[in-house]
Order: structure tokens, then sequence, then C-alpha cells
């Protein structure tokens, strides 16, 4: 299997994802695989997984769409859409833009995944209180 094939598996592995099968962790990524967001840093396994996990648990019905998929050797760069529903502070559906630049091991699984998302833009901002805070902070900036 070719790291273009490696590429749609983690496309499918991500658009697929739900509550009942984060176990896939260990096929998709390596065993010492690093992973950092906004919110986190940790490497392996267990760690990723329940990093996975806890997303279920924190929001609700959420699911990635990739928008672009880039390739270049052993490195993928994805677009996505994240959408979920928190219902503590609003029932519409939320939406979370970005990115991630992942790296591949000889055999194809993820030894990097790097999420790139404005933790200020994407999520505070559309958070009762918060959010108005972070405009003013915003607009203050600005000038």
């Amino acid at each position: 299997m070719n790291h273009q094939e490696h590429m749609r598996e983690l496309v499918v592995f991500f658009e697929t994802l739900t509550a009942g099968n984060t176990e896939r962790v260990a096929q998709i990524y390596a065993a010492d695989a690093f992973f950092k967001d906004p919110f986190n840093e940790v490497r392996g396994l267990p760690a990723i997984q329940q990093l996975f996990n806890h997303m279920f648990v924190q929001v609700k019905d959420p699911r990635f769409v990739v928008t672009t998929q880039v390739l270049q050797n052993d490195q993928v760069f994805l677009t996505w859409d994240f959408l979920f529903y928190m219902p503590r502070f609003a029932n519409a559906e939320q939406c979370i833009r970005g990115a991630t630049h992942f790296r591949f091991t000889a055999d194809g699984r993820v030894s990097y995944h790097r999420d790139y998302w404005d933790a200020a833009e994407e999520l505070y901002e559309k958070l009762p209180l918060l959010g108005s805070l972070m405009r003013i902070l915003k607009r203050i900036a600005r000038k």
C-alpha cells in the first residue's frame, strides 16, 4: 500500500469516527505517535485514544468533514470542518474549521498529528459571555 492509499484510509477514519469505533486509533496511529492541538499535547496510543473518547463526552454528535487533502512524500495536510452540538451553550450545530499536518511511518501509520485552528475565533467567540469579551478584545487589537 502506498501513502496515497494511507491518506485515503486516514480520511475515511476521520469521516466515519464514532464513539463506538475509537479503538481503530490503533490501526491508524503508530504506538509512539505524537498528537498536538490547541488544548492537548500527548504521545502514545492510549493517550490519543483517550482524547478521541473524551471528544464524544464533551460534545454531542461530533463529526469531521475533510475538505482538502494534500500529500507530499510521507506527509499529509488535511483541512476539515468539525461539526458538533454543545447543548449547554446553544442547540444549533457548531462548526470549527481547521487543518492537520500528519506524518506517516514507512508502514503508513500516523507518527505525527498536529492540529491547527484558532480556538479564540472558532470556539471561544461562540460561547456566551466569553464570546462577547473575545469580540471586544479583537476590536481593540485591530485599532
